[in-house]
């Protein structure tokens, strides 16, 4: 691998020279075409990472995802390397495994490795995180979670929840279950959940049961799988596409059918509820918006500016084969 060193001893100049032609400082335009010869020449392309340690101001931005076997948290990725990659930014991620514990560890580790922002979606928010956020000298943005104090960015949850609500309660079911998540993730286990029992509780004579489950989809599986031969539900709501994807799986694995036996609806827009069959009536998610104001909004939080506290991403209802009126079947 050709170096600064070997650049210079070629060029017959101090390593400093080439240092301050690579970083667009003064050089005299002769060294400067010698030097550029050479680059062309050898093929060299700057260390940008090293480059970027050693600046007061580097051009790296962290983020801390959940899992890496999710697909919304995938989406985001994507959509915040491409915008990041055309400021000419790096991205370094973090994996938690959906550990609170890891999440901290990981705030801590990627301010040593003086990145200009960290981009968090965090699990949970604790005091914990609060604590080590206010220590460290780097801008925080959270995703997808909001906590007092600190700048968010996330999606309409309880819009989305009351949407789907909605549309199950206008097709005439009346015994409702509902696939739930833990409620210390107040994104999914509270405003969502509270937007689609706030509709639900809106229809008259209705009976909602609810199940605490996991975002793993193993799991749910499983649950599934104890639950559907015991419930009189003739509608299913489930609080992700991946438990809607395992509700559908335990379906088809007790031989019981979508939408004959209950009627079936996730979150998320997962680009697989359009594929299985039949199709899975979902709310889509901006997760590609959701990445770009990431971007946007922590970029200004680096510069000093001021931005709401809060920013929502809006989401819309996807009706789908898995979703059907039961009114005859009440008749």
């Amino acid at each position: 691998m050709v170096t600064i060193n070997d650049i210079a001893q070629k060029a017959g100049v101090a390593k400093s020279t080439v240092s301050r032609y690579l970083n667009g400082g003064s050089v005299s335009q002769k060294t400067r075409d010698k030097i550029d010869k050479i680059v062309n020449e050898t093929g060299y392309s700057p260390n940008t990472f090293a480059q970027s340690l050693k600046a007061k101001n580097t051009k790296m931005i962290g983020i801390i995802v959940p899992r890496l076997d999710s697909y919304s948290a995938n989406e985001v990725l994507s959509s915040v390397d491409r915008t990041l990659r055309e400021k000419e930014y790096q991205l370094l991620i973090t994996n938690t495994d959906q550990s609170s514990e890891r999440e901290i560890e990981n705030i801590y580790t990627l301010a040593k490795q003086k990145v200009a922002g960290i981009i968090l979606m965090a699990t949970v928010v604790t005091e914990e995180h609060k604590k080590v956020i206010s220590e460290i000298d780097v801008p925080v943005l959270l995703l997808g979670q909001q906590a007092e104090g600190l700048h968010s960015i996330g999606h309409q949850e309880f819009e989305a929840g009351y949407a789907m609500g909605r549309h199950a309660g206008s097709l005439g079911h009346k015994n409702f279950l509902y696939f739930s998540v833990f409620k210390e993730d107040i994104a999914v286990g509270q405003h969502r959940a509270n937007g689609v029992l706030t509709a639900l509780n809106e229809e008259t004579d209705v009976n909602v049961d609810i199940i605490e489950t996991s975002f793993s989809f193993t799991k749910a599986y499983e649950l599934a799988l104890k639950i559907l031969p015991k419930t009189n539900a003739t509608y299913i709501l489930c609080a992700t596409d991946n438990i809607a994807m395992a509700v559908l799986k335990a379906a088809h694995t007790l031989q019981l059918r979508i939408p004959d036996d209950f009627s079936l609806s996730g979150f998320g827009g997962y680009e697989v509820t359009s594929i299985v069959s039949p199709s899975i009536t979902t709310v889509k998610y901006g997760y590609k918006e959701l990445g770009e104001t990431a971007v946007e909004k922590l970029f200004q939080l680096i510069k000093g500016e001021s931005i709401e506290e809060n920013t929502l991403i809006p989401n819309y209802l996807l009706k789908r084969e898995s979703t059907v009126s039961n009114v005859k079947k009440v008749e």
